[in-house]
């Protein structure tokens, strides 16, 4: 499932896009809604594969996004830390957080060492999102 939220906020240089990879709709949904309460743009992916489809697309549009967050883990599936090299391999310059409940899982823990430039431990609320996303931009 996509979502794709889009509103004019009237700054010169327009809205952040933000590219939310989770394969809880829900989550994805609410995490969605938050930035565009904050005043972001948003897209929500439900799995590694299509985030990197996307991202690319969007890349080769000369729109690329502006923030990735990955969602660690994807059961049965791609997951953050394997989406992250492939995402990293088509734009070296991709700020890409990884996002989990798992607060002390490695890839968490050492976030850097994977690629990541940041972490938002789940659940996170509105603020934790934008302190997050702020820290990269």
């Amino acid at each position: 499932m996509k979502i794709w939220q889009e509103e004019d906020v009237g700054s010169a240089e327009g809205k952040k896009k933000i590219l939310i990879m989770d394969d809880e709709v829900m989550i994805g949904e609410i995490a969605c809604q938050m930035l565009s309460f904050i005043g972001y743009e948003s897209m929500h992916v439900t799995s590694g594969e299509k985030a990197i489809e996307v991202y690319r697309q969007q890349l080769e549009s000369g729109e690329p996004f502006d923030v990735v967050i990955m969602d660690l883990t994807i059961p049965g599936g791609m997951g953050g830390s394997e989406a992250v090299v492939e995402i990293l391999a088509i734009d070296p310059q991709a700020r890409v957080l990884v996002s989990s409940g798992y607060s002390n899982n490695q890839i968490m823990t050492n976030f850097a060492e994977y690629g990541f430039r940041g972490v938002i431990e789940k659940p996170f609320d509105m603020q934790a999102l934008q302190e997050a996303i702020e820290a990269v931009l």
